[in-house]
């Protein structure tokens, strides 16, 4: 038994010599150590060995184990040490190649324009604040003083998830929000996307941006509103814009206004842009927060006033810009975008 346990061990040191892969290791290593192995088969006639044989051959076939083992680890580092050299080797990037012009991607005109008026506003003392865009109508339209019966609640206007949730029609739930967990006094503005049923043309989208304001003081008056909308305004496209307030009539603001302004390519001289008129289209609405408002949030009426404005992110947009067509800023077409 000792002749053939050597025997195996003179064989076995010379085939590892020839294994050129670490799948070939494993089938050495299965073929002399493993359960039904060379070595391991040899073993289980040692019952047949006297007393005094048996410890003898034993520690002969222990040694001869290890040795083959610590022949195999070192013939399996080799073989993944040369593994990973011809890895690297053939991953290897040579940074002096010249290489495909790579595109850098850029801001969407319409965030562009959103990070523009949110630093403007908070320039001048505003908070941005978020809200979802699933909505209750509580919010969306109970707590703004919306009648029953106004025509943004049917159905045929307004996506409605069930009884009770929406897609946000505007971005004022997020101020009825900010009311009932701040209180007064409060200064902030809210952007985001809201969802109105609307046939889809070069104007209207079912899908648009809205940024909306709020302040909540002692002694807020309309004055106030008008001076914050005039600098807002100029800031935003030149001091040498005017600005027109015209009445109207929002549920959540009395009294209300819409705001004009002066065209943005003649500068209120009057061409075809503007039909001679030398005013653009209507750029904002606004006015004094409805009491009712108020006290729906839980501020005192009494001694709180305040005042909202709220705006197209959209319209803004294709004015600055220039831009004709309202699905351009959501077609992802990139002969657009490059523009910009």
């Amino acid at each position: 038994m000792k002749e053939k346990l050597q025997e195996i061990k003179k064989r076995a040191l010379e085939d590892i010599l020839e294994l050129k892969t670490l799948d070939e290791l494993e089938k050495f290593r299965i073929k002399f150590l493993g359960k039904k192995g060379e070595l391991t088969l040899v073993l289980r006639d040692m019952g047949k060995l006297s007393k005094e044989e048996r410890p003898v051959v034993g520690q002969i076939a222990n040694d001869i184990r290890q040795e083959i083992e610590k022949k195999l680890l070192e013939i399996k580092t080799e073989l993944i040490n040369k593994a990973k050299r011809e890895k690297i080797e053939e991953e290897k990037i040579d940074i002096t190649i010249d290489t495909d012009e790579i595109m850098v991607g850029h801001r969407h005109p319409l965030l562009k324009t959103i990070d523009e008026l949110e630093d403007l506003f908070i320039s001048m003392g505003f908070t941005v604040v978020e809200g979802p865009e699933i909505e209750t109508v509580k919010n969306n339209f109970d707590a703004l003083n919306s009648p029953e019966n106004h025509p943004s609640r049917d159905l045929s206007d307004t996506f409605y998830l069930n009884d009770e949730l929406l897609l946000r029609t505007h971005t004022s739930p997020v101020q009825i929000r900010a009311m009932k967990e701040m209180g007064a006094p409060l200064k902030i503005i809210s952007a985001g996307r809201t969802f109105r049923f609307d046939d889809v043309d070069d104007t209207h989208s079912p899908m648009f941006h809205q940024l909306e304001g709020l302040v909540i003081g002692e002694n807020i008056s309309m004055a106030n509103l008008i001076h914050t909308l005039d600098i807002f305004i100029k800031e935003l496209f030149g001091k040498d814009m005017e600005t027109r307030y015209r009445p109207h009539h929002f549920p959540f603001t009395e009294p209300s206004a819409e705001v004009d302004v002066s065209c943005i390519k003649c500068r209120g001289e009057g061409c075809e842009e503007c039909s001679f008129t030398g005013w653009s289209m209507e750029l904002l609405g606004c006015g004094m927060v409805h009491p009712k408002v108020l006290e729906n949030c839980g501020i005192d009426s009494e001694k709180y006033t305040g005042f909202a404005f709220g705006m197209g992110i959209d319209r803004i947009t294709m004015v600055k810009y220039g831009i004709d067509d309202i699905r351009l800023l959501f077609e992802n077409d990139m002969r657009f975008l490059k523009q910009f």
